[in-house]
C-alpha cells in the first residue's frame, strides 16, 4: 500500500475519523491532535510493513489513540486523595496559605518522607508506581510478580502511615 494511497484514504475518511474521534473523547481540538497522530501512526506503520485493510486499520489506529488519552487523562485525575480521609485532607496547607500553616506543611511533608523512606524497597516502588505513575494494581502486580491482592494491602498499609503522620502533626 502505497502513501499516495493512504493520503487518499485518509481525506475521504478525515471527516468521519474526526467526528468519531469527538464523540470519544469530548473535545474538538484534542480530537484534531489525535487525527494528526493518527496520519503519523499510519504513515509510520506504513514505511515498516504492508497493509492490506487500510481503512479499517486507520480508524482502529484513531480509536486506541483516543482509549489511550482518555485512559492518561484518568489516571492524571487519580491522586492522593483517593485513599485520605477528607478530614486529614482538608487540613494540608493551601497555596495562598499563612507563613504558620506553609510550617506545618513543609513539617509534614519532611515527616511523610522520613516515613516514606522506612518502607520496605517493594512498597517504596508500589507507591511511586501507583501516586506519581498513576499504574492500576493490576499493572503494578504484574510488574512486581506478586497478587494484586498484595498490592492493595500495601497501598493501604503505606496511606495508613501517611494518616497516622498527618494525624500526629495536628
Amino acid at each position: 500500500m502505497s502513501q499516495s494511497r493512504f493520503n487518499t484514504v485518509f481525506l475521504t475518511q478525515r471527516l468521519p475519523l474526526l467526528r468519531t474521534l469527538q464523540r470519544m473523547v469530548g473535545n474538538p481540538s484534542t480530537a484534531e491532535d489525535l487525527l494528526q497522530e493518527t496520519y503519523l501512526r499510519v504513515t509510520r506503520a506504513l514505511g515498516e510493513r504492508p497493509i492490506e485493510h487500510l481503512e479499517p486499520f486507520v480508524f482502529q489506529t484513531a480509536r486506541n489513540l483516543a482509549l489511550d488519552h482518555l485512559r492518561a487523562r484518568r489516571v492524571q485525575a487519580r491522586t492522593l486523595v483517593d485513599d485520605v480521609p477528607d478530614e486529614v485532607l482538608h487540613n494540608v496547607a493551601a497555596p495562598t496559605s499563612s507563613s504558620e500553616e506553609a510550617a506545618h506543611a513543609e513539617q509534614l511533608l519532611k515527616h511523610l518522607s522520613v516515613s516514606l523512606d522506612q518502607l520496605t524497597p517493594r512498597q517504596q516502588r508500589i507507591f511511586i508506581l501507583s501516586r506519581l505513575h498513576g499504574a492500576s494494581y493490576l499493572e503494578i502486580a504484574e510488574q512486581l510478580k506478586v497478587s494484586a491482592s498484595t498490592v492493595q494491602k500495601e497501598l493501604k498499609l503505606i496511606m495508613a502511615i501517611c494518616v497516622g503522620v498527618a494525624e500526629r502533626l495536628r
